[in-house]
């Protein structure tokens, strides 16, 4: 076979496994067809799961999988795909990058729109750089983070960064535009343009959701991302080179792969095809080193050389391929960085110590120095919220628990029958329930608390009775009692006033969504009462 055949057999694997990550995206969420009732507590054979396999990516990563299983101190199981793909990279190196990475073949389309780089820029540019040690340094990072016991990893995986970019910020953004842009056509005095912008409307709101989506701290992630595309037209798969630890690890294993680049330079004239076609900047040009680690077996190099001076064989290593040299000094500042992370982490509290009533974690959560072992902070339990409470943290968890999820229950609440974030988080940092275990439990996730002075029958500025209402649980965790107050106008009358019995309340949040004082509800959830901590209990 040619190796321009294979160059297409990777574009094609590319598209596949982009297509495929995306569709999987698109469908963590709450199945079209499923509507969630209190009916489901009492139904045996009723537990509402996802169908498509969302985690697959996930425990294909092998970095996800490494640290969470250090950090963690246990085996875990669902990560066979992980395993295979180490010992496929032991057989033929960093495949993955070039072949199934889908942020790998993001990085590679993006950077080849228009870059800014001509061709003798571009050799000068794929030359081998110190500065990809980067990668291997915050390898180093999180390794020696996940020892401490805080799994920082997810961070900067390759494929939690995607999936958190796109499911929690891209894919809201754009679905507010075309919001916005078929509610202006339908909104239009010409015909074709209504009939375009209803149509419009019923064709992106599967994919996009009905409603606008509110996250909180979107817009960084999502200018990030964007700016991760944008460094593509600087170098060819920056983020491949200089920055991704997932790509560092398989390098690592890839040194002692089978497949070897066989140079030729009696044919070589030194055109510079295959260097301007490098995309890991490997040295593939004969008389140069090549460089197995940084290698992404894209087969470019072997497809533009028109002297077929280079050609990949399975053999023994040749001594001419480098190892990694990243130094003593940098090695050792890495796993100094990587321990005073966590054990800086930890001084604000909020790992050892739950201190802030906004901490408020998904049902099923596992206490908070065991979620931080576990969670890559990927954004998958956010995606698959039908009420889109959970929100990537940004100050409520300290430096730790930055960008693991939390409920706002401003934004939303917790659907008192929903497990679906339960049945996707890919490494268990949120347990598995089924809707009758979380409420037959109960499971809690926090308690509800009444601020008199806004409370409108409190206050005495009027008769509410929302969050009884609202209150799932049974019997109603919101109960009355009638009495009279003094108005502001000096004339009395009888409201009833709500109370909270902490015993039956879950910290759904539901009253605090609903309850018509806006900003500031008059009743809130903290996060004491919570199941899955004992010294965060208000009653004994």
């Amino acid at each position: 076979m040619k190796f321009t055949h294979l160059v297409w057999i990777r574009r094609v694997c590319q598209g596949f496994f982009l297509g495929l990550f995306v569709f999987l995206l698109v469908k963590t969420r709450l199945p079209q067809d499923v509507y969630l009732d209190y009916s489901m507590a009492f139904a045996e054979a009723v537990d509402i799961r996802i169908q498509a396999p969302v985690t697959f990516f996930f425990q294909l990563d092998p970095l996800i999988w490494l640290t969470s299983m250090i950090s963690s101190r246990q085996w875990l199981p669902g990560f066979g795909w992980a395993i295979f793909l180490i010992a496929a990279t032991l057989l033929m190196g960093r495949f993955f990058c070039a072949f199934i990475c889908p942020f790998g073949a993001l990085h590679h389309l993006t950077g080849a729109i228009r870059p800014v780089l001509n061709g003798r820029e571009m050799i000068a540019a794929n030359q081998p750089d110190s500065r990809r040690r980067i990668k291997y340094f915050l390898l180093v990072v999180f390794l020696a983070a996940a020892a401490v016991g805080v799994n920082y990893t997810g961070l900067m995986d390759p494929i939690s960064v995607l999936f958190r970019s796109i499911g929690v910020s891209i894919l809201p953004a754009m679905g507010t535009g075309l919001r916005d842009f078929s509610e202006a056509l339908a909104a239009s005095d010409i015909k074709g343009f209504n009939y375009l912008g209803y149509g419009l409307e019923a064709l992106s709101a599967p994919v996009f959701g009905y409603e606008d989506q509110v996250v909180q701290a979107g817009w960084v992630i999502g200018v990030i991302f964007l700016v991760i595309l944008f460094l593509n037209r600087i170098r060819p798969r920056f983020w491949c080179r200089f920055l991704c630890p997932l790509g560092a690890l398989l390098g690592l294993f890839s040194r002692f792969s089978h497949i070897t680049l066989e140079k030729d330079e009696a044919r070589c004239t030194h055109c510079g095809a295959c260097v301007r076609a490098c995309q890991g900047a490997a040295g593939p040009e004969p008389g140069q080193i090549w460089q197995p680690a940084e290698c992404l077996m894209c087969f470019n190099c072997v497809a533009a050389c028109r002297e077929n001076a280079l050609t990949f064989r399975f053999k023994k290593r040749s001594q001419s391929a480098t190892g990694i040299n990243m130094g003593r000094r940098a090695v050792l500042t890495g796993i100094l960085a990587g321990v005073s992370l966590p054990l800086l982490g930890r001084l604000d509290g909020k790992m050892a110590s739950v201190d802030s009533p906004a901490l408020i974690r998904p049902p099923g959560a596992l206490p908070e120095p065991e979620f931080l072992d576990r969670c890559q902070r990927c954004g998958v339990c956010m995606k698959s919220c039908p009420t889109h409470v959970i929100q990537p943290a940004f100050a409520e968890a300290g430096f730790s628990g930055f960008w693991t999820p939390v409920l706002n229950m401003n934004l939303g609440y917790c659907e008192y029958t929903c497990t679906l974030c339960t049945s996707v988080c890919p490494t268990g940092a949120i347990s598995r329930l089924t809707a009758q275990e979380k409420i037959k439990t109960p499971v809690s996730i926090g308690s509800a608390y009444i601020d008199r002075g806004r409370c409108l029958p409190w206050s005495g500025n009027g008769p509410c009775i929302v969050c009884e209402e609202h209150c799932p649980t049974s019997p109603k965790a919101i109960y009355f009692k009638e009495d009279e107050i003094v108005r502001p106008d000096g004339q009395t009358a009888s409201v009833k006033l709500p109370f909270v019995d902490l015993k039956r309340c879950v910290g759904c949040g539901i009253c605090q969504f609903k309850c018509p004082v806006k900003g500031n509800p008059a009743i809130r959830i903290i996060s004491a009462g919570e199941s899955r901590s004992i010294e965060n209990q208000i009653l004994l």
